[in-house]
């Protein structure tokens, strides 16, 4: 009798586990939940990094250094991730370097977006000598391997916040302006673009009244998309030694101080990554559902 008893609320818990998920599930596809619950996190901890965390992030104690995270033996409840090999709180570390990685991709997104689909629009809609260079340019900037240039302009110039910020723009426009060039050579072929020129309307003004409002949604989602390998790149740079100069807390200096720890502290670089991996796939979740919503060829795929 027991048994039979015990059976019927398995199937009964089965069933609501079934119900529950038929319920969730359309809500998951049909609107950005994961990716919004981790950009909120990461939003938080940028906001508010001064009051989460419990430590300077850039001082460290080296009495108290590779101390565990404190659910480990020897760990305590005052460096809950642990420290680094300087004695530095890791989690203050980590939500410090939220800042550092969100800035930058701000930064450089805002300033590559811009200028990029600018020059795209100008040399899809003009054509010609313009459009010729200005796609050379892209051309040597995305042939250019990046990683060569900013190890030669770190040995000339020193790490700087500046420096990196500056690489990262130069080579993230081209992107940009060739996406916008190709939309703009089919936009201007429209109707109610040969029908502003008839009326008198000079190029500017159809560039920017009738084109740049066609790309937008192209924009956003390529953005989106792009956030993600920016902070890839960043990450890199900093694990390399060519990125933001120590101490300041990133993710990828923090990775790289970890690299020589990996047995004895492994936390060092574990908690740093898995925030850039999280950064990376929100944001990458965030650019597939805005694809989707805003391309209506696959909003008719998906009815």
């Amino acid at each position: 009798m027991a048994s039979e008893e015990r059976t019927a609320a398995i199937t009964t818990d089965l069933l609501s586990g079934r119900r529950l998920s038929a319920r969730v599930w359309p809500i998951i596809r049909s609107w950005p939940v994961i990716p919004v619950a981790i950009l909120t996190l990461l939003a938080t901890f940028a906001i508010f990094a001064p009051l989460l965390a419990n430590h300077d992030p850039e001082r460290g104690d080296l009495r108290n250094k590779n101390a565990p995270p404190f659910w480990l033996e020897g760990g305590s409840r005052a460096n809950l991730l642990g420290t680094d090999q300087m004695g530095r709180d890791t989690w203050s570390r980590t939500v410090y370097g939220t800042r550092i990685s969100l800035m930058i991709a701000a930064i450089v997104l805002s300033a590559g977006a811009v200028g990029g689909t600018a020059l795209g629009i100008l040399s899809g809609f003009a054509g010609g000598l313009v459009d010729e260079i200005l796609m050379r340019l892209v051309d040597v900037t995305l042939a250019v391997p990046f990683i060569l240039v900013a190890l030669v302009v770190v040995i000339v110039l020193g790490q700087a916040l500046t420096i990196i910020i500056i690489l990262l723009i130069v080579f993230s426009w081209g992107v940009f302006a060739r996406q916008s060039r190709g939309e703009t050579l089919v936009l201007k072929e429209r109707e109610y673009v040969s029908l502003s020129r008839v009326a008198g309307a000079s190029s500017l003004y159809i560039m920017r009244r009738h084109i740049l409002p066609g790309l937008i949604n192209t924009i956003i989602v390529l953005s989106t998309l792009r956030v993600g390998q920016l902070i890839l790149a960043e990450a890199m740079l900093s694990y390399l030694g060519l990125g933001i100069p120590p101490p300041t807390p990133a993710w990828g200096v923090m990775v790289a101080d970890g690299r020589g720890y990996i047995s004895t502290a492994w936390w060092i670089s574990f908690f740093p990554g898995m925030m850039i991996f999280l950064t990376v796939v929100g944001f990458n979740f965030l650019g597939d559902w805005l694809r989707d919503h805003f391309d209506p060829r696959l909003r008719q795929v998906s009815q």
